[in-house]
């Protein structure tokens, strides 16, 4: 091997991620190769085929349904530390197991906090995109590994800079904080809907009056879309105003039943999200982000090496 190229990063998937090639191309990385099958018993056989030792090693995984996905992971990211990587840093553009970030009634699990020290104990570093922080200041309440946290509003608000004539809508007062950054970034004006949920499926969502906003192109904006129903409530909210054309764009987009096939069947123009999830919606790159955060762990958690803890 070059001496040169044992300071640069592997990068591994064990899926098909849209990330990985423009990753391992920014980063001048070299693409490690994984062998991986299921046994007849549904056990996992995993090999990795590329040498690792004294590398920096970075593995991206789409951590959306995650539960099949945890296992796998984790036989990659011991194996990468047993052959003698120098460090083991983890890409998870859709960062899971966020979303209960508290007891809310008794003996629930707090399985942010637990997925967090499950996934702390193997790798040397974190980057992930736009998280959900509701109750969290930051990634440093759970993780105890360094981590960075990338906004995907800056790839958004570019996409939105290059459009005209748009209104951008908030379905509630909890995306009203970076719905108008990234409003006043992209120069559009801006709207906050007030949004009732009920349960995971029943959700109630009402708009302010539109009536000055005839002309313009709706964009319902989201952090996630997960079962779609905040999405679909508020297009239908905006339509009943009068507005015929309405877009939607998210960060993440997990599309639980197949939901992105009924948001375009109930009238939206196009839907876009960020490429953390694989899917044919991917638009908006994140890719120019996540080069410095990766570039800023390689420097600090790197450092630290791995199977120290």
């Amino acid at each position: 091997m070059n001496t040169a190229d044992q300071h640069l990063p592997l990068l591994f998937s064990l899926d098909e991620h849209p990330l990985l090639a423009p990753l391992c191309r920014e980063l001048t990385g070299g693409m490690g190769t994984l062998e991986t099958r299921p046994f007849p018993d549904g056990e996992t056989y995993l090999k990795v085929a590329t040498p690792v030792a004294g590398r920096h090693c970075i593995v991206v995984a789409n951590l959306a349904n995650p539960n099949a996905k945890l296992l796998p992971l984790i036989f990659l990211l011991e194996t990468l530390r047993e052959l003698g990587a120098s460090s083991v840093g983890l890409v998870a553009p859709y960062l899971c197991y966020m979303r209960q970030d508290c007891r809310f009634h008794e003996g629930e699990a707090v399985t942010s906090r637990l997925f967090a020290h499950l996934l702390s104990t193997h790798i040397d570093w974190l980057v992930t995109v736009d998280p959900h922080l509701h109750r969290y200041h930051s990634l440093d309440d759970i993780y105890i590994v360094p981590s960075v946290r990338v906004e995907g509003t800056t790839a958004l608000t570019d996409w939105l800079t290059d459009q005209a004539s748009l209104l951008l809508i908030g379905p509630d007062s909890e995306s009203e904080q970076w719905v108008s950054r990234v409003a006043l970034a992209s120069g559009h004006p801006y709207v906050i809907g007030e949004k009732q949920r009920h349960g995971d499926r029943d959700v109630v969502v009402t708009l302010p009056d539109l009536s000055d906003y005839q002309d313009r192109t709706a964009v319902i904006i989201d952090d996630v879309i997960s079962s779609g129903q905040t999405i679909l409530k508020c297009l239908q909210a905006a339509r009943q105003q009068g507005i015929s054309r309405v877009k939607c764009a998210a960060i993440h987009g997990i599309f639980a039943d197949n939901v992105d096939e009924r948001l375009m069947q109930s009238g939206l123009t196009e839907l876009a999200t960020c490429n953390t999830i694989p899917h044919a919606t991917n638009r908006i790159d994140v890719t120019p982000l996540l080069v410095p955060a990766i570039q800023q762990c390689l420097r600090i958690g790197g450092n630290q090496g791995s199977g120290n803890r």
